[in-house]
């Protein structure tokens, strides 16, 4: 008898480790729906004005939209995760998102495709923290850099691919394909999380959402994000642009004040208190200023300097791919054994370094003089990514996971508007030649290098926070055994 019911619980063990598993990949599929949609438009968007007849600032706006609503909502979407069920937000994101990308392939003018981008930044932005507040939940402390790993992993990816799925469905199929090939990952995504996902939620006993805080963090940063996209286009001092600014400066400082002093907050500002989860947050920013801009930088570099197709764009960016899927994974792993100071900050190098390397080419560069920085930022990346992420995570409480997930993935987008906003700038100081003059690429080439530059200076900062605070993880006091399939996590309510 005593063996039987030993075997049983062996096999039930079994089949909650398996199903832990199964929960990462059904998150992972509509994670790298996300994270494709980020870069995959990037390499269509000469067919994209060709086919609409839409003008070049309507065409900022279908990359632009999704930026924007995506970085916007995205507190709010950690928010409402862990208030109405994070697999409940997690299902209706991707319902919202698999949709606007079936309408996104179908529109027919500049209004139609960007209304549709900006409804999928809403999906986006509910689906991406509890992505992330699923797993945290999902997996202990001993397992969790592994499996934060593996989601790096997969956000880098989908990242890096996006230019080569792009330049590929362009040019052999139609650009509409870039948004119809959601459409069957989105109903797997779904039926995938019905099945494997738990519910979960904050369950404590004042719950509410905090509408004053949604609102202020709403216009503040849509301002903020709008201005810093507008700075490629106007000057920094222009009226516009200030206006913007102030609204952005008025609207967050009230969102401060706001939550200071609400009892219920929207963010609960006492996480920066933790000087992992500051680190960390100041960390993935930079990393999201430099890298973002590198990645829309190198693309227009190795297209309107070198002259290579969409596809050979994407295609380039293969070593650094194959490097992150390799590389996030085990990170996490050693993330977990070691601590992730060390692993942060020698990431943090690496990628200042790829970027000083990306700062030798010119208009006359070969493939392999560009490959040494792409090895290297690949290596930097998959070093970084996982345990910057996992420190985040492990410094919030697990019931505040969906909007400590928000938080570091908020920093990492509005830190991409940023970079690609400053880069943007830095190059347009040194180009006043059309792009179809003689000293057109001598001219982007100074600016890119100017941009490179400031960027590692960044990443290298980076690499002094992560060594200055940083703190060790505290060893986690000792615990009672208990059986996991019969007694339940009193953080969480199972789903009925």
């Amino acid at each position: 008898m005593r063996a039987g019911v030993s075997r049983k619980h062996d096999q039930g063990m079994f089949e909650a480790e398996t199903r832990k598993w199964w929960t990462l990949a059904a998150v992972s599929f509509g994670l790298f729906m996300i994270m494709l949609d980020n870069t995959v438009v990037n390499v269509a968007l000469q067919s994209i004005r060709d086919d609409l007849g839409i003008s070049v600032s309507e065409l900022e706006w279908v990359v632009n939209a999704y930026a924007l609503t995506f970085g916007v909502l995205l507190l709010s979407g950690g928010k409402l995760a862990d208030l109405l069920g994070r697999r409940r937000i997690f299902i209706a994101g991707l319902v919202i998102f698999t949709g606007a990308s079936l309408w996104c392939g179908l529109a027919d003018g500049a209004a139609s495709l960007i209304a549709a981008r900006s409804v999928q930044g809403v999906g986006a932005a509910l689906m991406n923290p509890a992505t992330l507040s699923i797993i945290t939940a999902t997996f202990p402390a001993r397992q969790r850099g592994t499996a934060i790993g593996i989601w790096a992993g997969v956000s880098a990816l989908a990242l890096a691919i996006g230019p080569l799925v792009g330049g590929v469905l362009t040019e052999r199929v139609s650009w509409s394909w870039i948004f119809f090939v959601n459409v069957p990952v989105g109903v797997v995504a779904v039926v995938a999380a019905r099945a494997f996902i738990d519910e979960s939620r904050d369950t404590s006993r004042e719950r509410r959402l905090d509408l004053p805080g949604l609102v202020t963090s709403g216009v503040g940063l849509f301002a903020l994000t709008y201005a810093l996209i507008e700075t490629n286009t106007n000057a920094w001092g222009s009226a516009r642009v200030v206006a913007l600014f102030a609204i952005a400066a008025v609207a967050l400082t009230a969102f401060v004040a706001l939550e200071r002093r609400q009892r219920l907050p929207m963010l609960d500002l006492s996480l920066f208190r933790n000087a992992s989860f500051s680190a960390a947050n100041t960390v993935m920013g930079l990393v999201g200023v430099a890298m973002f801009g590198v990645f829309f930088f190198n693309s227009l570099y190795l297209q309107s300097v070198l002259g290579y197709s969409a596809i050979q764009t994407g295609a380039t960016f293969l070593p650094m791919t194959l490097l992150i899927m390799v590389g996030a994974p085990v990170a996490g792993r050693f993330s977990d054994r070691i601590g992730p100071r060390w692993l942060i900050t020698g990431g943090m190098t690496l990628l200042a370094g790829s970027l000083l390397l990306f700062g030798t080419l010119d208009q006359h560069s070969s493939f392999w003089h560009i490959l040494p920085g792409l090895v290297v930022g690949g290596l930097g990346l998959a070093i970084t990514m996982a345990p910057t992420t996992a420190t985040a995570m492990s410094s919030v409480p697990v019931d505040k996971a969906g909007v400590g997930s928000a938080v570091i993935n908020s920093t990492r987008q509005v830190g991409g508007s940023l970079g690609i906003a400053i880069m943007g700038t830095l190059v347009a100081t040194q180009v006043s030649a059309s792009a179809a003059g003689p000293r057109y690429a001598v001219q982007f080439v100074d600016g890119y290098h100017l941009a490179l530059y400031a960027g590692a200076a960044m990443l290298l900062s980076g690499a002094v926070v992560a060594v200055l605070a940083l703190r060790p993880p505290r060893p986690a006091a000792p615990q009672a055994v208990v059986d996991p399939l019969f007694t339940p996590e009193p953080r969480f309510e199972e789903a009925a």
